[in-house]
C-alpha cells in the first residue's frame, strides 16, 4: 500500500433523485426517498494540472483527486488503469470507419475494467474499517474483489449465478474468496448479497459502498481523453449490464470539463446490449423514460446479463443528453465481433466486447456512425474467461503426422504455404 496525503476534495454525498446532501459517511441510499447517492467534489478545491498528472505512476490512480478516498495511506493498488487506447487501422478498414480506437481494458489486473471500481471500493471499505468485504457479480467483478481484498487481508464473499462461466468462478476462488453460488439469476444473488451486508457489517462493494465504487470506472476516459492529447472523441460505444459505467464515463467527461482539462466536448454515448437482456436498448428505442426488467436473461454475454440495472434510468437519461444511442447485438453477432476484433487486431475480448464490436459494425451499416467520423470502443473483459462458448469444432485446428512429408501434402491440398 502506498503512503500518499490526505484528500480533502469531497464535499458530500448527493441524492441522484432528491438532492438530499448527506456527509461522505457509510451510507449508500437516501434517507428520504432511498434514491442512490453519488460523491460531490469540491472541484474548485482541486488544483491539478496536465504536466502534473502526466509524471505520475501509469495507474488510475494518477487521477487521486477525483477519487473518494480521503486517507491515501488506504489504497490497495494492484496496478489497475491506464490501458492502451489501441488505434485499429485493420478493423477501421474492415468495418470502412475513418479513425477507430480500442480502449483494452483487457490487460487490467485481473483482465476487466472491474479492477478499476474494485481498487476504490476495497480502498474505501479499509477506510471505512469493514472486516470483511464482498460483491453480487456476474464474473468479472468477482474476480476484481477478491484479488483487491486478497492483497488488502480481508475475507472476501462473491455471490454470483450459478451459471456464472467456470473460468470467471476458479479465477476468484484462486485469489481466496469464499464463492456463494446462487439458484437464480443476477438479481437474485444481488438481493442475497444485499442482506449480507447489512446482518453482518460487510463491504459489499457494489451494495452498500455502491457510492464510491462506481467513481473507479470513470477513470477509464479520463485516460480516454489524456491518451487522445487531452481532448474527448466524437463517440464511445460503451456495453452496459447495469449502467453503472455508461454513467460514470458521462460524469467523467463532465468533471474535465469543469477542471478544463479539455476543451469541452461533444461527445455521444453509445450503450450496448445483448439482445437476450436488453431493457436499456428496448426503452430508448420505445422513447419510454421507464426501464422494464428483463425477467430471464437468455445471452452468451453473461457478464451484461443484469434482467434489472441498477443505473439504467440514469443511463438512459445520459444517452439522450448525449445525443446518443442504443443497440443490440444477438449472440451470433456477439461471436463474430469477437472473432472480428481476434483476427484484425489481436485483441481477445470476452462476448461483452464482442456485443461492442457488433454494434458498431450495424450502426457503421446503418449509418447511424458516418464513416469519417472516431469511434471509441470499451473492450472490458478477457476472452480467456469465456472460452466455453467457443465449440472446438470450430476452431481451424489442422492434424499432421510429426514429419515434413506430411505437412507439405497438407500445404499442397490446402494452401497453408
Amino acid at each position: 500500500m502506498k503512503t500518499l496525503k490526505k484528500n480533502g476534495h469531497i464535499k458530500a454525498l448527493k441524492c441522484r433523485e432528491c438532492g438530499r446532501e448527506y456527509p461522505p459517511a457509510k451510507i449508500h441510499a437516501c434517507e428520504e426517498c432511498f434514491g442512490p447517492l453519488e460523491v460531490i467534489y469540491n472541484i474548485d478545491s482541486i488544483n491539478i494540472s496536465k504536466p502534473v498528472i502526466e509524471t505520475r505512476s501509469k495507474t488510475l490512480w494518477r487521477y487521486r483527486e477525483l477519487l473518494p478516498l480521503e486517507d491515501e495511506k488506504k489504497i490497495v493498488d494492484l496496478g489497475a488503469g491506464f490501458t492502451p487506447l489501441q488505434e485499429c487501422k485493420r478493423l477501421a478498414e474492415t468495418l470502412r470507419v475513418k479513425k477507430l480506437y480500442i480502449k483494452n481494458d483487457t490487460v487490467n489486473p485481473t483482465g476487466s475494467f472491474k479492477d478499476r471500481p474494485a481498487t476504490v471500493a476495497i480502498s474505501k471499505s479499509l477506510e471505512f474499517g469493514f472486516r470483511a468485504v464482498g460483491c453480487a457479480s456476474t464474473g468479472n467483478l468477482a474476480a476484481a474483489t477478491a484479488a483487491h481484498a486478497a492483497l488488502a487481508g480481508l475475507p472476501c464473499y462473491v455471490f454470483i449465478p450459478s451459471n456464472t462461466e467456470r473460468g470467471k468462478v476458479l479465477q476468484a476462488a484462486a485469489y481466496g474468496a469464499k464463492i456463494v453460488a446462487v439458484k437464480g439469476t443476477y438479481d437474485d444473488a444481488n438481493r442475497l448479497a444485499a442482506q449480507a451486508a447489512y446482518e453482518f457489517d460487510w463491504g459489499i462493494v457494489n451494495i452498500n459502498v455502491r457510492p464510491y465504487y462506481v467513481e473507479g470506472s470513470k477513470t477509464i476516459v479520463f485516460e480516454i481523453c489524456e491518451q487522445l492529447g487531452w481532448r474527448a472523441p466524437e463517440n464511445i460505444i460503451i456495453p452496459v449490464g447495469s449502467g453503472a459505467l455508461l454513467c460514470a464515463i458521462w460524469r467523467g467527461l463532465k468533471q474535465f470539463r469543469e477542471l478544463e482539462l479539455i476543451n469541452g466536448f461533444k461527445t455521444r454515448l453509445i450503450g450496448a446490449q445483448p439482445e437476450g437482456c436488453s431493457p436499456i436498448v428496448k426503452a430508448f428505442k420505445d422513447n419510454s423514460e421507464d426501464i422494464f426488467p428483463v425477467e430471464k436473461p437468455e445471452t452468451i454475454a453473461r457478464s451484461l446479463a443484469i434482467g434489472d440495472p441498477g443505473d439504467g434510468v440514469y443511463a438512459l437519461r445520459a444517452i439522450k443528453e448525449s445525443g446518443g444511442l442504443a443497440e443490440y447485438a444477438t449472440d451470433e453477432e456477439i461471436i463474430e465481433g469477437m472473432r472480428l476484433l481476434a483476427k484484425t487486431e489481436g485483441i481477445f475480448a470476452e462476448p461483452a466486447g464482442g456485443v461492442t464490436i457488433a454494434v458498431l459494425k450495424k450502426l457503421i451499416e446503418s449509418g447511424d456512425i458516418g464513416k469519417d467520423e472516431e469511434v471509441v470502443c470499451c473492450i472490458t473483459g478477457s476472452g480467456f474467461k469465456s472460452l466455453e462458448i467457443f465449440s472446438a469444432d470450430a476452431a481451424s485446428i489442422i492434424e499432421v503426422e510429426p514429419n515434413f512429408n506430411s505437412l507439405k501434402n497438407l500445404a499442397r491440398l490446402g494452401g497453408v504455404m
